[in-house]
């Protein structure tokens, strides 16, 4: 173990803790963390109280409806042509009641982050939850973590920024570990383990992957997720960010953080200790609770997600990873060993990768060959050199579009450089 600060997520410091109602904001409002975090504050008016949301801007009516159920005092945007129809929809529920405050653009997100509450839970998908992230964190915020990718891209950055235990995750994986790691200190961690589905190729070899489709990578046996989010778990990209993501919340080495297959998703994650011991956090598949241990650590929020029946048999399994079928795990350790902009590339070329998928311009085993391209070419980073987000963001400008030229060529067809 390293002799650094402690870590960013640790379960033993209550950062900022604040008896009675705590004021939250939900960033990524209208999809699946921050519509499962909007009915935990719903059930829960006397622990959480939901000041401002935000979102992309392409379910302006749910937005609306959020609004007007929590009766929050900002509303934040990302497309500013979404605005009118925000209004409209805001109108037709609020009557004549005053509107809430409504921002837009691409930094609306950002400024709602560093707004005045107790929580943040940035529940946004993809790299562009960094700014967010960044703001939080500067403004003095705690921070439910879900937005994985702006932790991983800006790994650097958000550790400069957050002061240790500032930052509770939110992932179901990451949550688990943080549970866990509370029963002992981090002299007596051996090694955490971060379990993985297998998503719905477990089994399959890398012959056989190679003509799955769309439909086949979207039908995850055990969660329900947004779709780029259910094809990296498909791919296991998923799970390799995650093991960035351990490393840089827990300050674990890479070489003491292990993956291991388990279809049912009833073990998150486990934690190995030094005597031998390890433990689990288990619970049915519910990204509920993961959701309350970000908002309302150290305290737990009762009934926040299904326990199980124990007086029900079942049957609990555990699969060592295939490298060979799924290598993303092995090369999100590679990357995340490189550091610098290095993963940022990592997560940008699968982003690009995975809409051409979707879109049908790249075979599923071409996901993984083109983002370990993009990765080869963009080399190592120059020993010492300082992060900036300015770095960040001209690293993953130029991943995107060399991912697009690969998918591009590969399926026989031309791109404009920087389109």
């Amino acid at each position: 173990m390293s002799d650094s600060p402690s870590p960013l997520a640790d379960p033993h410091i209550a950062f900022d803790p604040t008896e009675g109602r705590r004021d939250v904001v939900v960033l990524g409002s209208t999809g699946s963390i921050g519509t499962q975090a909007i009915d935990l504050a719903l059930r829960n008016p006397d622990r959480f109280r939901v000041t401002a949301l935000s979102a992309a801007g392409g379910r302006v009516g749910l937005l609306a409806e959020q609004a007007h159920r929590l009766r929050v005092r900002t509303v934040a945007v990302a497309r500013e042509d979404a605005v009118p129809a925000l209004r409209e929809a805001l109108r037709a529920l609020y009557g004549s009641e005053p509107l809430p405050e409504v921002l837009a653009g691409p930094d609306a997100a950002t400024h709602v982050a560093a707004s005045d509450c107790h929580t943040v839970l940035n529940g946004i998908t993809g790299s562009i939850g960094l700014a967010p992230t960044l703001a939080a964190l500067r403004a003095g915020r705690t921070l439910a973590l879900a937005n994985k990718e702006s932790l991983i891209v800006g790994g650097p950055l958000v550790k400069a920024l957050a002061e240790p235990g500032q930052i509770i995750p939110v992932d179901s994986e990451h949550a688990a570990l943080f549970q866990a790691l509370a029963a002992g200190t981090r002299a007596d961690v051996r090694k955490l383990v971060v379990t993985a589905s297998g998503g719905p190729f477990r089994g399959r070899t890398r012959a056989e992957l190679a003509d799955v489709t769309r439909e086949d990578a979207l039908a995850h046996p055990t969660w329900a997720m947004g779709p780029v989010i259910t094809v990296n778990s498909a791919t296991l990209v998923n799970k390799g960010l995650e093991v960035i993501e351990a490393h840089l919340l827990y300050d674990i080495p890479f070489d003491r953080i292990e993956v291991v297959v388990h279809p049912q998703s009833y073990v998150h994650s486990m934690v190995e200790f030094t005597d031998g011991s390890t433990l689990a956090q288990a619970t049915p598949p519910d990204m509920r609770g993961p959701i309350a241990i970000g908002l309302g650590w150290p305290q737990r929020v009762p009934d926040a997600a299904p326990a199980f029946d124990w007086s029900t048999a079942s049957t609990w399994e555990f699969f060592p990873l295939d490298t060979e079928a799924f290598p993303s795990v092995g090369l999100a350790r590679h990357v995340g060993e490189l550091g610098g902009t290095a993963p940022a590339v990592f997560n940008a070329a699968n982003e690009e990768c995975v809409d051409a998928f979707l879109a049908g311009r790249l075979p599923f085993t071409g996901i993984m060959d083109t983002v370990t391209e993009v990765v080869a070419e963009h080399g190592a980073p120059a020993p010492g050199t300082p992060l900036t987000v300015q770095d960040v963001m001209e690293a993953e400008t130029w991943a995107r579009a060399r991912a697009r030229e690969l998918a591009a060529k590969a399926a026989g067809t031309t791109v404009e450089v920087g389109a």
